[in-house]
C-alpha cells in the first residue's frame, strides 16, 4: 500500500504469507474498539427499547395507561423471567410489532448469558451483539472485495472503510438488527458476484453457492423485511445481463441456445428458492402497511417537497464515508464542521470520480465494477420510486440505506485501489474536469496518502458518533432529561399522548436517563409520567380507565389530581392542552432548546 524500499523490515513483512491476515487483525482491532467504546453510554431510544422488551419475550401492555406512572412501573417491562421461551418472543413479536423474529430470537439466546439485574448490564448486553456483528462485517468486506475484483488490495482497502465509517460504527451501537443485516447483505452479495463470473466464464454456477445464496436471503428476510431490496436489486441486474445475453445470442448465427439456458437454470433455481422463503412471510406483509408503527413512513409529502429526500439522501451517503460533529447547541463547531466536510468533499469526490472511470476499463476489474455498480443503481431505483412513486419514504431515516452500504464501501475501496496501487506514477489529469477541481484533487500525488487521509476522516467520523455529535442519532432523551432537571422548580410530571408502544419507549428513554442521572437532591429526581391514550376503538384490559375518554381531558384531570406547585412537561403532545384554566402557566418556549426527537412545552402549576 506504501513504498516500503526505504524500510526493509516492512518489504519483507509485505511479502510474507502473514501480512494480509495481520493487516487485517488491524482493521478488526480498530473496528472493534470504535464499536465498544462508551456502548453504554449513548442515549438509548425507542426502537431500542422494542428490541430490549420483545428479546426478553416481555410486552408494553403492561405499562398503565391514563394514569401516574412512577419510574420504576415505567420500566417494568424491562425485567427480565427466565421461564419465557422463544416461543414467548416469537408470539409477543408477531402481536405487537411488524418486525420478523430473526434477530430477536438470536437475541433473547444473547442475553440468557449475561446477568440482567442492573440497566447498564442489560443496555451493554443488547448493543454488544450489534456490536459483534458490526465487527463481523470487516473481514467479511475483505472476501466481498477479494471476490469481487480479486484483488486483496481492494479487500484491505474495503475492511480498512469499514472499519472507520461512522455510519457503520452507528448502525453497531444500538441494540437493533441493521448489523446483522449488512452482514447477510455481504454474504449475498458475494454469491450474486460468483453468480455473474460463473456467466461471464460460460460456466455453471456451483451448487454449494446457489444453496448457500438462497438459506442467506431466506435468512435476510426473516431478519429484516427491506431485505428484499437488496433481492429485487439484484434481479434487476441479473435480469440485465440475460437480456444482453439474449440478444448477443439472437445475431450469432449458430447460438448455443440449449448451453446458454443451462447456465441459468441454477440462478433460476435460487430465485426459486429465495421466493418460496420469503412468500411465507406474506400474510404478515398484508398486515404492515396498515399498522399503526408504520405509518411514519407515509406521512411526508416527498412530491410537494420534491429535495429533501435528495438531501437526506447525500446526508446519510456522505455519513458512510465521514462525518465531523454537529452540535446545536454550538453553532461555530458546527459551522467549523460544515467548512472541513465541503472542502474535504470537494477535494475527494474528483478522486473517486476519477478512479472509478479508470478501474471500470481494467478487464480484471470491470466486472466487479458494473456488478456492484449495478446493484448500487438499481437500489437507488427502488429507493427513490417508493418515496416519489408510491409516498413510502425510505429516505427518512439512516438506518434504511444499510442495503447499498456494503456495496458502496467496496466501490469505493476499488476506486481507491487505483491511486494507491500507481502511487509512483502521475494520474492522467481528464480535460473535462475544472480547474477548481485540479487544485484539490493534486493535493497528493501519493496514492496512499491520500487514502490515509480519507480513512482519517472516517476515524474521526467515528469518534464523532461515539461522541455523541453526530447527526444520523434519532431521539436524544438525555438532553431532555437535562433540561428538565435544570428548568423544573417543582415535582415534575411528564405527559405524552400514546397511540402504540413508540410513545411509551420515548417515555421509557426520558425515565432511563432520569434512572441514569441519580439526582437525589433535586425536585425533579423522581418525575412522574402520563401516557395519555389516543383511542382508536380498542384497549388492553383494565390498562385504560376509561374508553371513553381522550387526552384533552385526560391531562387536565390527572394534573388537577397531583399536588402543587407542579411542573408538567409535555412531550409531543398532539391534542389540546387546555390547561391554562387550571392555574397552570406556559413558559416561554424559547428559552428552550431544541432536542432531536421532542417538542417539548413547559407549564407551571400552582393551587
Amino acid at each position: 500500500m506504501l513504498d516500503v524500499s526505504k524500510w526493509p523490515w516492512l518489504k519483507n513483512l509485505s511479502q510474507s504469507r502473514w501480512f494480509h491476515p495481520l493487516l487485517l487483525l488491524v482493521w478488526i482491532a480498530v473496528g472493534t474498539g470504535l464499536r465498544f467504546c462508551r456502548l453504554e453510554m449513548k442515549p438509548i431510544w425507542t426502537d431500542e427499547f422494542a428490541t430490549i422488551v420483545f428479546s426478553l419475550g416481555n410486552t408494553f401492555h403492561t405499562v398503565p395507561l391514563d394514569r401516574v406512572l412512577g419510574l420504576d412501573t415505567l420500566l417494568q417491562p424491562l425485567q427480565s423471567h427466565p421461564t419465557i421461551g422463544i416461543g414467548g418472543v416469537i408470539n409477543r413479536l408477531f402481536r405487537e410489532s411488524t418486525h420478523p423474529p430473526g434477530y430477536f430470537v438470536l437475541a433473547h439466546l444473547w442475553l440468557k448469558l449475561f446477568p440482567l439485574n442492573e440497566g447498564l448490564t442489560l443496555l451493554w448486553a443488547s448493543r454488544a451483539l450489534s456490536a459483534l456483528f458490526g465487527v463481523a462485517t470487516i473481514p467479511a468486506m475483505f472476501g466481498l472485495g477479494w471476490l469481487a475484483f480479486r484483488s486483496r488490495l481492494v479487500g484491505q482497502l474495503a475492511a480498512a472503510m469499514m472499519a472507520v465509517s461512522p455510519f457503520g460504527v452507528s448502525l453497531a451501537q444500538e441494540a437493533r438488527h441493521y448489523t446483522l443485516a449488512i452482514l447477510l447483505v455481504i454474504a449475498s452479495l458475494s454469491c450474486f458476484v460468483v453468480a455473474i463470473e460463473s456467466l461471464q466464464k460460460r460456466s455453471h454456477l456451483p451448487a454449494w453457492v446457489g444453496l448457500s445464496w438462497v438459506a442467506v436471503n431466506s435468512l435476510g428476510i426473516a431478519v429484516h423485511y427491506f431485505f428484499a431490496l437488496t433481492l429485487i436489486a439484484e434481479g434487476l441486474v441479473l435480469l440485465a445481463l440475460w437480456i444482453r445475453n439474449w440478444q448477443f445470442l439472437s445475431h450469432s448465427p449458430t447460438p448455443p441456445l440449449s448451453h446458454s439456458l443451462a447456465r441459468w437454470w441454477r440462478i433460476l433455481a435460487v430465485a426459486a428458492g429465495t421466493l418460496a422463503g420469503g412468500l411465507v412471510w406474506f400474510p404478515v406483509w398484508q398486515d404492515i402497511k396498515g399498522n399503526e408503527l408504520t405509518k411514519w413512513v407515509y406521512e411526508g409529502d416527498p412530491v410537494s417537497n420534491f429535495l429533501w429526500p435528495i438531501v437526506r439522501f447525500f446526508l446519510w451517503a456522505i455519513a458512510m464515508l465521514s462525518l465531523l460533529p454537529i452540535d446545536i447547541l454550538n453553532l461555530p463547531l458546527t459551522i467549523a464542521s460544515v467548512v472541513v466536510m465541503a472542502i474535504f468533499l470537494i477535494w475527494v469526490v474528483p478522486i473517486i470520480w476519477r478512479g472509478f472511470r479508470l478501474q471500470i476499463k481494467q478487464p480484471n476489474i470491470r466486472l466487479g465494477m458494473m456488478g456492484l455498480g449495478g446493484y448500487v443503481l438499481g437500489i437507488l431505483l427502488i429507493i427513490f420510486g417508493f418515496t416519489y412513486g408510491l409516498g413510502m419514504d425510505l429516505t427518512l431515516a439512516p438506518r434504511f440505506q444499510y442495503n447499498y452500504f456494503p456495496s458502496a464501501i467496496a466501490l469505493l475501496a476499488a476506486t481507491l485501489a487505483y491511486s494507491v496501487k500507481n502511487q509512483n506514477s502521475k494520474v492522467v489529469e481528464i480535460k473535462e474536469e475544472k480547474r477548481f477541481f485540479q487544485i484539490f484533487s493534486s493535493f497528493s500525488d501519493a496514492g496512499w496518502k491520500r487514502f490515509g487521509i480519507i480513512w482519517l476522516m472516517g476515524f474521526i467520523g467515528a469518534i464523532t458518533v461515539i461522541l455523541n455529535l453526530d447527526y444520523l442519532q434519532h431521539e436524544r432523551g438525555d438532553m431532555v432529561a437535562q433540561i428538565i432537571q435544570k428548568e423544573s422548580q417543582a415535582p415534575v410530571l411528564i405527559a405524552t399522548t400514546h397511540k402504540h408502544h413508540g410513545q411509551t419507549g420515548r417515555m421509557m428513554g426520558i425515565a432511563w436517563e432520569f434512572k441514569r442521572l441519580n439526582l437525589s437532591n433535586s425536585v425533579a429526581s423522581n418525575p412522574q409520567f402520563l401516557l395519555a391514550h389516543i383511542h382508536q376503538g380498542w384497549c388492553y384490559g383494565d390498562l385504560c380507565n376509561d374508553p371513553e375518554k381522550n387526552p384533552a381531558s385526560t391531562l387536565p384531570e390527572t394534573v388537577d389530581s397531583l399536588p402543587k406547585p407542579l411542573d408538567v412537561w409535555l412531550l409531543n403532545f398532539h391534542a389540546p392542552e387546555l390547561l391554562d384554566s387550571h392555574n397552570c402557566t406556559l413558559k416561554d418556549r424559547r428559552y428552550l432548546p431544541k432536542v432531536e426527537g421532542y417538542r417539548v412545552r413547559h407549564y407551571q402549576c400552582y393551587s
